[in-house]
């Protein structure tokens, strides 16, 4: 029986732009040489206009993912208004850092639109946080990715020049990351609207390449 705490090997793609910010990821899952999954979810939405990659061990992200879910609804039914992507970001980091005994083995970005506009954060399995305002990669193939994101970052990109950039550093990370691989998936975060994009549109895209 295969134990899902246990999948690893990913690829994730954050990107600041003027507009709002683009999060995306490749779908493969693995367990040393297998290929656990071909359609795992790795994008994940935590709040109306915030979004969460994960890159290490599944279950872990997963647990993740609910609390941190539970905890935005819980405030915004209390405050009557979302948590800023930094709130949000500072409570997952403490978090994470009370496990540091225990720790959860995951690698997130945290992304989305508040009203203090479009921002990523990057944390660490012990809860160490950066606030990204360009480019950043996590995961297994992330090295690949950021040749592609240091070479064609450019500042006030708009997020449809994102979309492009961060399926191109994918795609080019999942031809030399044997853990990164089969479809993308994109999600892109404006102001009044939280987007994922359709597949067949993204594998057009990359057949452009």
């Amino acid at each position: 029986m295969v134990n899902d705490k246990h999948y690893k090997g990913t690829t994730t793609v954050g990107i600041v732009c003027n507009d709002g910010v683009v999060l995306a990821t490749e779908q493969r899952a693995t367990m040393g040489n297998f290929i656990a999954s071909k359609t795992a979810k790795k994008v994940y939405q935590i709040d109306d206009l915030v979004a969460m990659t994960i890159a290490g061990s599944v279950g872990d992200a997963q647990q993740i993912v609910r609390v941190m879910s539970v905890e935005s609804k819980l405030y915004k039914m209390r405050r009557k208004e979302s948590m800023t992507i930094k709130g949000l970001t500072t409570l997952l980091s403490n978090m994470l850092s009370g496990q540091r005994y225990y720790p959860l083995m995951v690698q997130l970005l945290v992304g989305g639109y508040d009203k203090n506009g479009p921002s990523i954060y990057s944390l660490d399995a012990l809860g160490g946080s950066i606030e990204e305002t360009k480019a950043v990669s996590t995961g297994s193939g992330s090295p690949f990715a950021y040749g592609v994101l240091e070479d064609r970052y450019k500042e006030d990109m708009t997020t449809d020049e994102g979309v492009e950039l961060a399926v191109r550093a994918l795609h080019n990370a999942m031809k030399r990351d044997s853990a990164s691989g089969e479809n993308i998936d994109v999600v892109v975060i404006k102001k009044d609207s939280y987007t994922r994009l359709d597949m067949e549109d993204v594998k057009k895209m990359r057949e452009e390449f």
